[in-house]
């Protein structure tokens, strides 16, 4: 299963990270966690070191399938 690193700008200073494998279902996780979250970047997830980001979105450009 395609895994992903997720960095998410929550507030106006505040970010969090998550591991993630559902983008559709992450967004709507943040609708009820974080109703305010603003974007967030996806990286490929690769253990031990920085992967590239392949993707991000926005509270109004939200993804369309589970898989970039």
């Amino acid at each position: 299963m395609k895994k992903y690193r997720v960095v998410v700008k929550v507030g106006n200073e505040h970010f969090a990270k998550y591991r993630v494998n559902d983008l559709v279902k992450f967004a709507s996780f943040l609708d009820h966690t974080w109703p305010t979250w603003r974007w967030f970047n996806v990286y490929e997830h690769r253990e031990g070191e920085n992967g590239p980001q392949i993707a991000n979105f926005t509270a109004n450009n939200r993804p369309t399938s589970r898989f970039v």
